[in-house]
Formats: C-alpha cells, structure tokens, sequence
C-alpha cells in the first residue's frame, strides 16, 4: 500500500512539473507574430507616411520623364502605401469626375499613371519635383488615424506649387507599418467672380 501510495504521489509531481513547464512554453501558432502592430499609432509614423507618400509620387514622375518602368514603380508604391491587400480602401481621388471612387489597386495605378479609365491622365505624370503635407488636424484612435490639411505640388517643369485639400486614415498592416485606408483629395473650392453692372 505504500508503495502504491509513493508511486501515485511521484506520478502526481511529474505531471504537475510538465504542466507547468508546458504553460511557459510559447505557442508555435502565436510565438513568431510581432507585437508591433499593437503598439498604438505615433504622430511621428504618420508624417513618415506621408513623406512616402510624397516622395512616392516624385519617383513615379521622375520614372515617366527617365523613360523607365513608371508603372512599376506606381504599382509598387500603391501595394506598400496603401491597404489594398489588408481590405477595403476608401479612395476618392483629386481629378476624378467620371469615376470618382477608386475601390481597387488596378483603379489606383490607372489614376496615378493612366489606363482603365478614360479621364485618367496619370496624376504622377505631370511630374511633379516635390509635395510637402501641412496638417491642420490629426486624430490618433487606438488603431487608426486621421489627418487632414493641405498638401503642395510644385510642378517639375514650370515650378509653381498647387493647394491641394487631403483628409487621409492610416491603420497598420499585418507586417506593423502603416497603410493608407482612406484618402479624400480635392481643389480648394473657387467661388464664381461676381458680375458688377
């Protein structure tokens, strides 16, 4: 009987042991995902995404005036800026009467360089030689964020600069930098001049 009592009570501690030591292991589903696309959106992340933004939109003209591939480079920017392979993305574009949404990567890459639509000139096209991003309002959530204000385009060849009016929304992507979920652009609305008699 005592053996038997030894014997149940040795069987008792390992399986406790093996339990907790296999409580402390990492789980293989969850134990090589970065934590980093918890971690909440900083005001600093955003202005570096609109920096690529910007600077994305250079290269793709530049690329267009050197004779290189400019649709590649438009199509690799489009698939690292915006979340079109995260989910939906919100696109209402700047010259875009006929087709005003852009639901999709293709209808982004023809507003940018020209293609499906017929009122697609390709907007990186013009080129332009440089955007700057001024901010007027900025909502951080806890997994998104908002910001809206004026960007400028200097034209590359005549080096005068266009107000443009932007409200855009980033989330992270599955790899933890941020993607463009929402992008609204339009002119400054311009009054009619008034008749004098």
């Amino acid at each position: 009987m005592m053996f038997k009592t030894r014997l149940l009570i040795g069987l008792l501690a390992s399986t406790l042991c093996f339990t907790m030591s296999y409580a402390e292991m990492p789980t293989p589903s969850n134990s090589h995902i970065s934590t980093s696309n918890n971690q909440a959106i900083s005001q600093t992340e955003i202005e570096q995404a609109q920096q690529a933004w910007g600077e994305a939109i250079v290269a793709i003209g530049k690329a267009y005036q050197d004779k290189a591939d400019y649709k590649q480079v438009a199509s690799e920017a489009i698939a690292k800026l915006y979340g079109y392979d995260e989910g939906k993305v919100l696109f209402k574009p700047t010259k875009a009467a006929e087709v005003e949404f852009r639901d999709s990567k293709d209808e982004a890459l023809s507003y940018f360089v020209g293609g499906i639509d017929k009122e697609d000139h390709g907007f990186a096209l013009q080129p332009w030689s440089k955007v700057r991003f001024q901010n007027d309002q900025v909502i951080i959530n806890a997994d998104t964020a908002e910001a809206m204000g004026l960007y400028f385009f200097t034209d590359a060849n005549h080096n005068t600069e266009t107000k443009v009016e932007y409200s855009f929304g980033y989330k992270r992507a599955k790899d933890g930098h941020l993607v463009i979920f929402l992008h609204h652009s339009s002119l400054p609305y311009n009054p009619p001049k008034a008749e004098h008699s």
